[in-house]
């Protein structure tokens, strides 16, 4: 783990301390600088263009480029600590910005701002000696923008040395209303804490009393680096094989681990695919369908699982070797090409084995919309882990609060709801149907499970919480009200996965 990572430096506490030491100050005249920066930096920088302009992903992006700057250790936790904290913490360092240089950020170039955000969170959340992270930032801006750009850069650095990070929330940070004040402080668009706001209360782990405090816990801890879990996929890998080689044991599933340092594709059995990265909220929502209580097919056949969105394929892998555990098939059912060649290759090793024990595992391309109709009342348990806006993978998928919009909502509920439906209808009677989103999001998760089951007398709700926790090797709780079940970065450590489970009556 880097320096940066322990640090926290992406936290809108900072790791700047509150005293004031002595400064160091640029002498160099930017025309005698360095003309473009040093390599973590500006591979940082091509990153954060990426995704500002291209529509790019961080955690995808980011591998890539370090593998193309040949960045390892020190160097690349340093560019991969000034990226994410940079994304996370954009809204803080926007206002910082502007009151800095006196006009709004709409105004500067895109590279620029790029820039000048990098250089914000190098002085206020890591550390970095304000001369450095200055004379750096004038380098990147002359190389992105021009020699005008670097004296803007230098002026605008100059003056966000001059304040400690607590001076700097004290001036843009603004103390009422609750909503707004929280939107800058800990960096999320307003329409985002409004909403995370309205799921506390909704699903049951804060009232209207105590909501601004548990909100606040909830969106530090989405400023803060997610620990990197893998899961070892039972019957193909062990725990103990991913602790021989470095990892630590998880807290809540008993097939997670927690790597420190590292990349998890230095161990062979992720390479392999007999492991990979999983968040322990996955894993759990996984083991709950899988332990769930099922009415046993009349003529003694195998169950059959479906999972209708399997791609990338995280949760299918586990799906993939639960079922073989449980001598079940499984058909990993995903609408994109390009996804389906994901889910397959991080089946592969579960396909192999699935042929050696004599089982099914089949991985297609189709629409999980129609799947209800073409295999009606063909599966004894079918996850959907439908697509969603993400809110609770925040602290993995920074610049998703930024890229995403109250309109994706429009377009996002009618299909959660066509997925769920066709579930339903492609599940037997006696059979389990698991619905799953990566957001808390009320509009997301139990609306859509509300709306479907009022026009549905085959399906009941089943409680998710004793299933989610009896998954768990430690006590979980907290989960709500239920039936439904909800996790949460700030309680739980893990993304804010949701998951309901329907039983078709028999």
């Amino acid at each position: 783990m880097s320096d940066q990572r322990r640090q926290g430096g992406g936290g809108a506490g900072g790791s700047r301390g509150g005293h004031r030491g002595p400064r160091q100050k640029s002498r160099t005249a930017p025309s005698a600088r360095s003309r473009q920066g040093d390599l973590p930096r500006s591979t940082a920088l091509r990153v954060l263009r990426a995704v500002s302009h291209e529509g790019a992903y961080a955690n995808l992006e980011l591998p890539k480029a370090l593998r193309r700057a040949r960045l390892s250790g020190r160097d690349a936790g340093f560019a991969t600590e000034l990226t994410y904290g940079t994304l996370r913490m954009q809204g803080l360092y926007d206002a910082i910005i502007a009151e800095a240089a006196q006009r709004p950020v709409s105004k500067l170039d895109g590279g620029v701002l790029d820039v000048l955000r990098m250089g914000v969170h190098q002085v206020l959340g890591m550390r970095v000696p304000e001369h450095a992270a200055a004379d750096q930032s004038v380098a990147l801006a002359r190389s992105v923008a021009g020699q005008g750009a670097a004296g803007l850069v230098n002026a605008v650095m100059r003056r966000i040395g001059e304040r400690l990070r607590e001076e700097w929330l004290e001036a843009v940070v603004p103390t009422e209303p609750v909503v707004e004040r929280l939107s800058v402080a800990q960096s999320h668009p307003v329409w985002v804490v409004k909403a995370l706001r309205q799921a506390l209360i909704g699903h049951g782990v804060a009232t209207a009393e105590s909501a601004d405090t548990v909100l606040e816990d909830l969106l530090a801890a989405h400023n803060v680096p997610a620990d990197v879990t893998l899961v070892a996929r039972p019957g193909l890998a062990t725990v103990d094989e991913l602790l021989a080689a470095g990892a630590q044991p998880g807290r809540w599933s008993p097939f997670a681990v927690e790597l420190e340092s590292g990349a998890p594709g230095d161990l062979e059995a992720v390479r392999d695919s007999r492991a990979a990265v999983q968040d322990e909220g996955s894993q759990l929502l996984a083991l709950a369908l899988a332990a769930a209580p099922v009415t046993p097919r009349s003529d003694g056949a195998p169950e059959r699982w479906l999972d209708l969105c399997a791609g990338p394929g995280g949760k299918a892998g586990l799906l993939a070797a639960l079922a073989l555990q449980q001598d079940a098939d499984l058909v990993a059912n995903e609408v994109s090409e390009h996804r389906t060649d994901l889910v397959r290759q991080s089946l592969r090793p579960a396909l192999t084995a699935a042929g050696e024990a004599g089982r099914e595992i089949v991985v297609r391309t189709g629409d999980g919309r129609e799947a209800g109709q073409e295999e009606p009342e063909a599966y004894d348990r079918v996850l959907v882990d439908a697509p969603c806006t993400g809110l609770g993978a925040l602290r993995r998928r920074p610049e998703a609060r930024w890229r995403r919009q109250p309109g994706d909502l429009v377009g996002l509920g009618p299909l959660q709801r066509e997925l769920l439906a066709s579930a339903i209808d492609a599940t037997r009677p006696g059979g389990v149907i698991a619905y799953a989103t990566c957001s808390p999001h009320l509009s997301e998760t139990t609306f859509v499970v509300r709306d479907v089951l009022k026009k549905r007398d085959d399906v009941e709700a089943i409680d998710a919480r004793e299933l989610l926790a009896g998954a768990a090797v430690d006590e979980l709780t907290g989960l709500g009200e239920g039936p439904h079940a909800q996790l949460w970065p700030h309680l739980h450590g893990t993304d804010g996965m949701f998951l309901a489970l329907l039983r078709k009556k028999g």
